[in-house]
């Protein structure tokens, strides 16, 4: 488990923000021969960059590695990989020493398959981590394909996308003047949004630290933290200044753990939506989230090494403003089994929202706050301190609450991948159905029913726990007709956190009736050419299969009555999924020079969309909203996130000039 953090922290600290040329890194070159009728070997050579040691494919899942996939059509039967070169295993610093097999200069590894028929192709990828020095690349991914013929030759194909043509200029419409719309009414795409966000992220982070606060790690520190300001001081204003400076630097400490994300957001607009809404790393904090909750529950604590505990706390007697900053950190250390599983879910929510780092940083200062102020406030006021509940089991209880909701977090997650790869694992009845399971669970604990070795519950339950308990149980009711395929399915509360009605086990029709009727289309061309022939305006809709607030204004917004008629029978509306991992045709890939210069790899749906958002709208965020007429001129201002259905419908009216 502790491999599992290293690996995710490194490549998410490192390997996003390289912009190093893959190339660069290892260039691969594939080749096969026909062993016998329908066996094959295949070969694929790395020719590793100077300095760069690219990771073997011996090691774990847990561990960074190099992986040959292969698509999932493949009907024959892959025999075990074989490595051929210099393979060296030594202890990697930046992965804690942990004993680790990689290449240098070369590699090729040789892949066996069995019972390929004729006319028939092999697809895959191989997907690799390499190292220089401290900088992480990867996971990197490098497609290849064979081609198989009537008698069974084989070869290789070119995976090379072309240069930018004519149709890839197409991206950027000339027409489209973000400058000059017809009408000035709408907005940026997202000020309004940005600023709630940023206050109800605010608060999210605050309300973690609190969490953080009153756990076991944590709690008891308080009352023997500010006897020591306030006892060790010369003076009463002495000791409740050391209290603050002790708040502040528990508060900075926090805030200064975002600032590594602002490189992120340096290296590209929509990075972080990229990473979002990338399917492997959802499915890697689907793990990290596992592994929080076991924490909680109980199993195993996650902890810093304690060398950097003891670092902290060998300063921390120095004494001074220095002396006091180390408390702080040693306080910060000490306390992250507890509050660790609850920054996690800070970074990976503030990841998975457009203001990115900056908003990682508004998380990060309501959690330190939370954390911070209670030490200064009993200083301040020392007789506060008797009001305080004692520790005991009911700190256990807290945490074991908070294991329940990581469970459903972990759920979440899953779902995005399952939703951006169209896998259909998670569709939105067994989301609730799980979801259902948990609160039930929880209910059950908190009532005493379900128990814990560890935790028995206590002989009279509390007010507390009870309250707390029904609240789970009435959640659990409140979801249950999440189940159905009935009016009742969609369920306001939690808009945007399940898959969309039409995600749904009863099939895509399923929506019918819960939402908005029109015919929507997924592909802005065909979309145009609705638009040119019927005459009516185009109601551009850039939305992603992960987002959470483009759900919301699909079933708590489109909903309202007077806004469903007119989307449906005054716009076409053309649904643009930014984050649609499903491959383009071959002759639709290629390579786009942007407005800036820079080339983008158009493979997926979403690179394609999410690069036509950026081009003429200069926004990368979710959801975005756009009217232009049939001969594409922009009608009104885009705007963003419009929880307001009488603000949204004045815009509509306002883009078709009622």
């Amino acid at each position: 488990m502790r491999n599992i953090l290293l690996v995710f922290l490194a490549t998410l600290m490192f390997g996003t923000t390289m912009a190093q040329d893959s190339a660069a890194v290892v260039k691969w070159t594939y080749q096969a021969t026909q062993q016998s009728d329908g066996n094959y070997l295949l070969q694929f050579r790395g020719d590793i960059g100077a300095g760069w040691k690219l990771f073997s494919t011996t090691m774990h899942d847990d561990q960074p590695n190099t992986r040959v996939v292969f698509d999932s059509s493949l009907q024959g039967k892959v025999g075990p990989f074989q490595e051929k070169g210099n393979l060296i295993i030594a202890a990697e610093p930046l992965f804690d020493n942990e004993k680790l097999g990689y290449y240098k200069k070369e590699v090729l590894i040789e892949v066996p398959i069995t019972g390929i028929g004729p006319s028939s192709e092999i697809k895959g990828s191989i997907q690799y981590m390499a190292l220089k020095g401290e900088e992480v690349v990867g996971p990197e991914e490098q497609a290849f394909r064979f081609s198989i013929d009537a008698a069974g030759a084989i070869s290789s194909k070119s995976t090379t996308l072309r240069q930018q043509t004519d149709s890839s200029s197409a991206l950027r419409r000339s027409s489209i003047d973000l400058a000059n719309p017809a009408a000035g009414c709408g907005g940026t795409g997202g000020e309004d949004a940005g600023s709630k966000s940023f206050w109800s992220i605010f608060v999210l982070g605050f309300i973690g630290g609190l969490i953080g606060l009153f756990m076991p790690c944590t709690f008891p520190m308080i009352p023997l933290t500010v006897s020591f300001f306030t006892k060790k001081g010369q003076s009463r204003s002495k000791g409740i200044m050391n209290a603050f400076t002790y708040g502040f630097f528990i508060f900075l400490i926090y805030v200064l753990l975002s600032v590594p994300f602002y490189f992120l957001d340096a290296g590209s607009a929509d990075i972080l939506n990229n990473i979002s809404t990338n399917a492997w790393l959802n499915l890697l904090f689907a793990v990290v989230f596992f592994i929080f909750s076991l924490s909680f529950f109980g199993l195993f604590e996650i902890a810093l090494p304690s060398r950097f505990t003891n670092a902290a706390d060998s300063k921390a007697g120095i004494g001074g403003t220095v002396g006091i900053f180390f408390m702080a950190l040693t306080l910060a250390i000490v306390s992250f089994s507890c509050t660790g599983p609850i920054l996690g879910t800070l970074l990976v929510g503030a990841l998975n929202q457009n203001g990115g780092a900056l908003q990682l940083t508004v998380a990060m200062a309501g959690f330190g706050l939370a954390l911070g102020l209670p030490f200064a406030l009993f200083a301040l006021f020392p007789n506060w301190l008797s009001t305080l509940p004692r520790s005991g089991a009911w700190m256990n209880t807290v945490k074991i609450v908070f294991a329940f909701i990581e469970l459903a977090l972990m759920i979440k997650f899953l779902s995005n991948a399952d939703l951006v790869m169209h896998w259909g694992l998670l569709k939105r009845e067994i989301f609730f159905a799980i979801w259902i399971l948990i609160s039930l669970a929880a209910s059950l604990y908190l009532f005493g029913i379900l128990k814990f070795s560890y935790d028995p519950p206590p002989q009279k339950l509390s007010a507390g726990r009870k309250i707390l308990a029904l609240v789970f149980l009435c959640f659990a009711v409140y979801l249950s007709p999440g189940l159905t395929n009935t009016r009742y399915a969609n369920r306001a509360l939690i808009s945007g956190f399940p898959p969309p009605l039409s995600y749904s086990i009863y099939g895509a029709s399923s929506g019918a009736g819960k939402g908005v009727e029109a015919k929507v289309v997924n592909d802005y061309e065909k979309a145009l050419a609705l638009s040119k022939q019927t005459g009516k305006p185009l109601l551009i809709d850039f939305t992603g299969w992960a987002c959470v607030n483009c759900r919301k204004m699909e079933e708590n917004v489109w909903t309202q009555p007077e806004i469903r008629e007119m989307i449906e029978k005054d716009f076409i509306l053309v649904s643009l999924y930014v984050d649609d991992r499903k491959q383009l045709p071959e002759n639709e890939q290629f390579i786009y020079t942007n407005g800036a210069g820079k080339k983008q790899e158009i493979r997926t749906v979403g690179d394609k969309f999410v690069t036509f958002q950026t081009e003429n709208f200069k926004n990368a965020s979710q959801p975005l909203y756009a009217i232009v007429s049939p001969e594409e001129k922009l009608m009104n201002k885009p705007v963003g996130y419009t929880p307001s259905a009488a603000a949204y419908l004045e815009w509509l009216k306002c883009g078709t000039g009622k």
